[in-house]
C-alpha cells in the first residue's frame, strides 16, 4: 500500500548526494511530494514559521548547527501534526531515546531502502511508529538501563487496559489494530490513551514517548 496522495514531505539533510538520493527515489512515488530540501534544522524552522508544513518531515541527527534531536521539540511546537521521522547513520540508543522522548514519530537508518522509507512513512500516517527492524529489539531492552530505577504500575495508577493497550503499542500495533484486538471502538483506545499520557505525565503527542517510559520503568 501506498501513502495518501498528495502526502507532501520535507527533507532534512545537509549530504547533498544523500538528500537528493532520497528526494529522487521518492518522487518516484506518485503519492508522495517532497516539495521542500533543507540543510539544517535551523532553515527547516524558519520555513515552518512562514509556510503550511508538511506531513511529514525526514529528519538527520548530524546537521550543522542545531542538531536534529534538538530540533524536535521546536519543530513539535511549530507543527504539532506533523510527524518527524529521524533519519539517520547513527544506531546509538541512548540517541534513539532522546529521539522518541524529544517527540520523534519514528527512527529509520539511512541503509533502510527507498521502500522502507515509503513504508515509514505511510506507517506514521496511520499512527504507528516505524523503526529500522534492526534497532527495535536491542532498544526495547536497553531502554530500561538508559534511565532512572523502575517505579511499579500502581505509581501511575494504570488500569488493566491502559496497561493493556500499552503492551499492544509496545508490540508495534497501531490505534486500529489495538481496536479490532480488543474488540473495542477506534475512539475507546484514543480515550484510553490519552488517559495513558496523563497518567505517564508524557507531554507528546506520540505513543513512542508513553510505550518508552512504560519500558523503561518496567510497567510492560
Amino acid at each position: 500500500m501506498s501513502p495518501a496522495a498528495n502526502t507532501r514531505i520535507w527533507l532534512v539533510e545537509d549530504n547533498d548526494s544523500y538528500r537528493k538520493a532520497v528526494s529522487r527515489s521518492l518522487s518516484r512515488t506518485n503519492a508522495i511530494d517532497c516539495e521542500r530540501q533543507c540543510r539544517s534544522a535551523e532553515e527547516a524552522l524558519a520555513a515552518l514559521e512562514t509556510e503550511n508544513a508538511p506531513d511529514v518531515i525526514l529528519l538527520d541527527v548530524q546537521l550543522p548547527g542545531s542538531d536534529g534531536i534538538s530540533a524536535l521539540p521546536s519543530i513539535r511546537s511549530l507543527a504539532p501534526d506533523c510527524k518527524p521521522i529521524v533519519l539517520t547513520a547513527f544506531d546509538d540508543s541512548e540517541k534513539i531515546y532522546r529521539a522518541i522522548c524529544a517527540g520523534a514519530s519514528g527512527y529509520l537508518l539511512k541503509s533502510a531502502g527507498a521502500d522502507e522509507i515509503v513504508a515509514a512513512i505511510e506507517e506514521v500516517l496511520s499512527g504507528g511508529a516505524p523503526m529500522t527492524p534492526s534497532l527495535a529489539v536491542r532498544v526495547l531492552q536497553q531502554f530500561s538501563e538508559l534511565l532512572s530505577p523502575a517505579k511499579s504500575t500502581d505509581d501511575y495508577k494504570l488500569t488493566a487496559r491502559e496497561i493493556d493497550i500499552l503492551r499492544l503499542l509496545a508490540d508495534g500495533l497501531i490505534k486500529k489494530e489495538i481496536a479490532a484486538d480488543l474488540n473495542i471502538s477506534l475512539h475507546t483506545v484514543n480515550t484510553h490513551i490519552r488517559s495513558i499520557y496523563d497518567k505517564l505525565q508524557v507531554n507528546t503527542n506520540t505513543n513512542t514517548a508513553a510505550v518508552a517510559k512504560a519500558i523503561r520503568e518496567d510497567i510492560v
